[in-house]
């Protein structure tokens, strides 16, 4: 086995092949790693079921000792796909306090940072695509519009 991220490699049933892939992974692919579960409304709005999470998005925590509690991102570690969400912290022997790393298969997006032009852009890219799926394409009344233009005309 190559020891080198293949851009060709589709998928695999075998648990070493998708580990080897998740850790070879370059930064631009392990962003899309950190995809993180919109809230309904959310995702009503937008079209669009996860997004990668970005500094400043609010998040829900859905699993674990943090159940519901909600807060601000403070720091994303693409390299172990961690995430830190200010509030959520343990308290470690010595007295100090400590961020807990969260998974983003437990996190929830509550409210999106739209500081970035870019970002927004993307997002209402796909709420107009959304749109355009959702209005019914027939290619009768096509036929008959044009039909009846040409009709027109010669009239």
């Amino acid at each position: 086995m190559r020891k080198k991220f293949s851009t060709n490699w589709k998928s695999s049933k075998q648990p070493r092949k998708q580990r080897k892939y998740l850790a070879n992974a370059p930064l631009h692919i392990r962003k899309k790693f950190v995809s993180v579960n919109l809230s309904k409304e959310l995702r009503k709005k937008y079209g669009k079921r996860n997004i990668p999470v970005r500094k400043g998005d609010k998040v829900k925590i859905m699993r674990g000792k943090f159940k519901n509690k909600t807060g601000k991102v403070l720091e994303i570690k693409l390299k172990t796909g961690k995430i830190y969400v200010e509030g959520i912290q343990v308290k470690k022997q010595d007295g100090s306090k400590v961020n807990v790393p969260l998974r983003n298969s437990n996190l929830q997006i509550i409210e999106l940072n739209l500081e970035d032009k870019k970002r927004i852009k993307k997002l209402e890219g796909k709420e107009e695509k959304k749109e355009d799926l959702k209005k019914p394409k027939s290619t009768s009344q096509k036929s008959k519009s044009t039909k009846e233009k040409l009709r027109e005309e010669k009239k």
